[in-house]
């Protein structure tokens, strides 16, 4: 019973974030048509507005994002083509980091900086993952369990600490550009003012929340290799 309430905390504190984001976003993608634009049509006039032709939208499944290095906006099907506020707003969020990468904004270069240095070092967490349990099976040798714990911190314990480190980033993209972009523009309906700040919010923990999620794997390997 003494261990019920650290485990309760714990999972609170690496799901709750990721429960509150999902409900939000759902809460606001309906209904579909409030808006008479698309996320990507609101993108695409953001964009232009903010004299960057040059950085293009895209529709992607692997999460809505700013890529700086392509200079491309990429928005999932669903905020690409939806018309709803989770889709506007997220589509705002996404052309605050183009403005970020358009002004020099030094946080965003050092995450891309910080995610390029890191990606080869996920990887190599990913590799002893895969191969530690072979390992097991040929050797027998009790390191098999901490070289699975090394792999699963090296693979995504790299990624949720530069999430968390580069969380003032995507703070900024939302409350620092987007916000005003949309309230300068008359771009929502003043009722819809109060829940965009709620799901801008929830756009700037997306990846954070996600990432602490994934570190609860690493203590799930950990129980299974010492059974």
């Amino acid at each position: 019973m003494h261990l019920l309430l650290p485990l309760i905390f714990v999972f609170a504190l690496v799901y709750g974030p990721g429960l509150w984001v999902r409900k939000v976003m759902s809460r606001y993608s309906s209904p579909q048509d409030r808006y008479d634009g698309s996320g990507s049509e609101l993108a695409r006039h953001l964009l232009d507005g903010h004299d960057l032709p040059h950085v293009k939208v895209e529709e992607t499944a692997n999460g809505d994002h700013y890529d700086p290095l392509e200079k491309v906006v990429r928005l999932t099907p669903e905020n690409f083509n939806g018309r709803s506020l989770t889709a506007v707003t997220v589509a705002a969020h996404e052309v605050g980091h183009a403005l970020q990468d358009a002004n020099g904004y030094a946080p965003l270069r050092i995450r891309t900086r910080l995610i390029m240095l890191t990606r080869p070092l996920e990887r190599l967490g990913a590799g002893i993952l895969m191969a530690a349990p072979l390992i097991g099976v040929l050797t027998r040798a009790p390191l098999v369990s901490l070289l699975m714990i090394l792999g699963g911190i090296m693979s995504l314990g790299t990624t949720t600490l530069v999430h968390l480190l580069t969380l003032p980033t995507e703070l900024d993209a939302s409350f620092a550009r987007a916000l005003p972009m949309l309230e300068k523009n008359t771009i929502l309906k003043p009722v819809d003012l109060p829940h965009a700040r709620r799901l801008l919010k929830a756009a700037a923990l997306t990846y954070l929340s996600a990432s602490l999620a994934s570190l609860l794997n690493i203590a799930r390997w950990w129980t299974l290799l010492r059974r």
